[in-house]
């Protein structure tokens, strides 16, 4: 597989390498990292917390500017274990009602990353500001509120100025929260950055709802050779 580049740089055609997973294997586990920020930042917006280890490897993969692997940009397939779980649930439709905001969020980050890959402009000034973000999270010691907060500004200053935004429901006392709003900002962000990956792999809409139950069962394979799934749901169909 080519390397992975984000912001500025391009991702050269998708090909499959015996080096390298299958291209589907790929196309799902960047869709596991957008199902994962979707799920996280439910749960801030309901609850004002989420798991940490989960949390943390979603911010870092704004921070992966080129990865020569899809795996490498989360930290490896084990920190999307709640984001394929998620996905196989999602595209099952096997979520429970009180998620239906969770698959809102998924498919409205497809839809805001194309508004957003359509100006260029923006993008230079996202990766830019990552860089620089990245660059004091790793020189100053930086802690996750902090990265938050600072990732959260991006977010505000760039995608929240497009026509389409993400609306989030959740308990009033979390969003009004500045920590809880600024942590599911930068998961926003975080799924941007999965959803422009996966576009880069190859991945489309069209092609997501075509070769779902595909995609359903290869999020299921990989997290069940994870060990148990994060979240229990039956084996797909």
């Amino acid at each position: 597989m080519a390397s992975v580049a984000w912001g500025e740089a391009s991702l050269n055609e998708p090909t499959e390498r015996s080096a390298q997973p299958p291209l589907l294997d790929q196309q799902t586990i960047a869709l596991a990292g957008v199902a994962q920020a979707a799920r996280l930042v439910d749960q801030v917006s309901r609850t004002g917390s989420c798991p940490a280890e989960f949390l943390q490897a979603s911010l870092n993969s704004l921070f992966v500017f080129d990865s020569d692997s899809v795996e490498a940009v989360y930290g490896g397939l084990g920190s999307v274990k709640l984001g394929l779980d998620t996905l196989a649930m999602v595209l099952n439709n096997q979520q429970p009602p009180e998620m239906r905001d969770m698959v809102r969020y998924v498919f409205n980050l497809l839809y805001l990353e194309r508004r957003f890959a359509a100006d260029p402009a923006m993008m230079r000034v996202v990766h830019s500001r990552l860089q620089h973000t990245s660059f004091r999270a790793e020189h100053f010691a930086g802690n996750v509120n902090d990265i938050c907060h600072s990732v959260s500004g991006i977010y505000q200053d760039t995608l929240s100025t497009l026509k389409f935004r993400i609306k989030v429901n959740g308990n009033a006392q979390h969003l009004q929260n500045r920590q809880s709003a600024d942590t599911i900002r930068a998961l926003l962000l975080a799924g941007i950055r999965s959803t422009h990956l996966w576009r880069q792999l190859g991945g489309r809409r069209w092609k997501l709802l075509l070769q779902r139950r595909r995609i359903a069962r290869r999020a299921y394979d990989l997290s069940r050779q994870l060990g148990v799934a994060h979240h229990p749901t039956d084996s797909p169909e």
